[in-house]
Order: C-alpha cells, then sequence, then structure tokens
C-alpha cells in the first residue's frame, strides 16, 4: 500500500517534468487557471443564493462539481497558444534557464492542480476512494506529514474569499502586463 502523500509528491514531479518540455508561460497559465477555478467555486457557493446552499446541503453533489469545475479550466489551461513572441527571442544559453523555470513552475502548477483536487477529496472523504484508503495502516509519521500538507494545499489558504478574490485580480493583472 502507499501513502497518498508519496502519490502527491509522484504527481509532482510529473507535473515538474511536463513543465520544463511545456515552458513557465504556459504554466503559468495553468496555475491561473486553478486561481480562476477556485474563485469561480467560491462565487457559486457564497454568492448565488438558489445554488450556494443546495451544494452546501449536498456534499457528495459539492464534490462532483468542484471537481468538474477544476479539470474543466485546468484543461483549457493546458491547451493554451503558443506564444511565438516570446519563443523566438529565446536563444540556446536561455533554453536552458527556461528549461528550468519551466521545471520550477511546473512544480507549483502541479501543487495547485493536484493539491486542489486531493484537498476536495479529503474534504469529501474520498469518493470512489473510501473503501481502499486505510489511515490505521499509515506509519505515524507519515499520517503527521500528511495532515501537515493537507493544511497548506491552495483551497485552505486560498479558496476562501476575499483572498481568492484578490489572486484573481493579481493573475489578471500580471497577464494583461506579460502576455498583453
Amino acid at each position: 500500500m502507499i501513502a497518498m502523500l508519496i502519490v502527491f509528491y509522484m504527481f509532482l514531479g510529473t507535473f515538474a517534468c511536463i513543465g520544463a518540455m511545456r515552458g513557465w508561460m504556459k504554466e503559468l497559465l495553468v496555475i491561473f487557471s486553478v486561481i480562476v477555478a477556485l474563485s469561480f467555486i467560491a462565487v457559486i457557493e457564497n454568492l448565488l443564493p438558489v445554488i450556494g446552499p443546495f451544494l452546501k446541503e449536498n456534499p457528495t453533489i459539492q464534490y462532483w462539481v468542484r471537481m468538474i469545475i477544476v479539470l474543466t479550466l485546468v484543461f483549457f489551461g493546458y491547451q493554451s497558444p503558443r506564444f511565438s513572441r516570446f519563443s523566438k527571442s529565446v536563444e540556446k544559453r536561455e533554453r536552458i534557464g527556461d528549461t528550468l523555470l519551466g521545471l520550477f513552475m511546473g512544480l507549483i502548477s502541479g501543487y495547485f492542480v493536484v493539491g486542489t483536487l486531493w484537498s476536495f477529496s479529503h474534504s469529501a472523504n474520498y469518493p470512489l476512494l473510501a473503501d481502499y484508503i486505510n489511515w490505521e495502516a499509515t506509519p505515524p509519521n507519515i499520517l503527521e506529514m500528511t495532515q501537515r500538507v493537507l493544511g497548506i494545499l491552495p483551497p485552505v489558504w486560498l479558496g476562501q474569499p476575499p483572498i481568492i478574490y484578490i489572486a484573481v485580480v493579481l493573475a489578471f493583472v500580471f497577464v494583461i502586463i506579460v502576455f498583453v
């Protein structure tokens, strides 16, 4: 049996490799897509008078709505356009720096994507996986580290108003300044 924490770290490594291949700008768009997804979820759950209370009363439906929103926006975040203006200006010596920055941004995007999905799954008590998770068999040190990591995932510190709204504004300001 493998700990959820180890699976999380394996996903972070995978996303870091993807980021090294795709480049830092495309990975930044994936991070921003998670931020937009979290803000969309916050708007639905906190500001819509009919849908918000309905979702809060039905945790399973709330879980699936959250997952669909995040996965949809991440999918479109990965379908990003080519940045020909930036890619043409990259020289050979800058390609190593771009690869390393892409690796770092891929690691962060993995933290945002997988961390958000894991946090939502944990708060919903792991639908579809509850039969396969055995917390009693987890060593105490791994369980403690897992609890610490669960406490610093994006929905915990970023997913609540007004912080998420500020993050969306900053993300769009960054996109306008850098990409336009």
